[in-house]
């Protein structure tokens, strides 16, 4: 029977690996969801946007209207 500190080191090289591929999944899930939460981000300010008139069409009618209330 090997001796038990002649398992330990390769136990431990073991457990390294399994940890770092572990880490290494994750952080591909997490790169994944990550890009999904900027894509939702955009939509919802580009919502926003819309309902606010912040976008380029809505304040140029905000102008427009503007105008035409201090000409009259």
């Amino acid at each position: 029977m090997p001796d038990p500190t002649d398992m330990i080191m390769p136990m431990l090289g073991e457990m390294r690996d399994e940890t770092r591929q572990g880490f290494d999944d994750m952080r591909a899930r997490l790169d994944g969801l990550d890009a999904r939460l900027r894509a939702v981000e955009r939509l919802v300010k580009a919502q926003r946007e819309g309902f606010e008139g912040e976008s380029i069409l809505g304040r140029y009618a905000a102008k427009e209207v503007e105008a035409l209330e201090t000409r009259g």
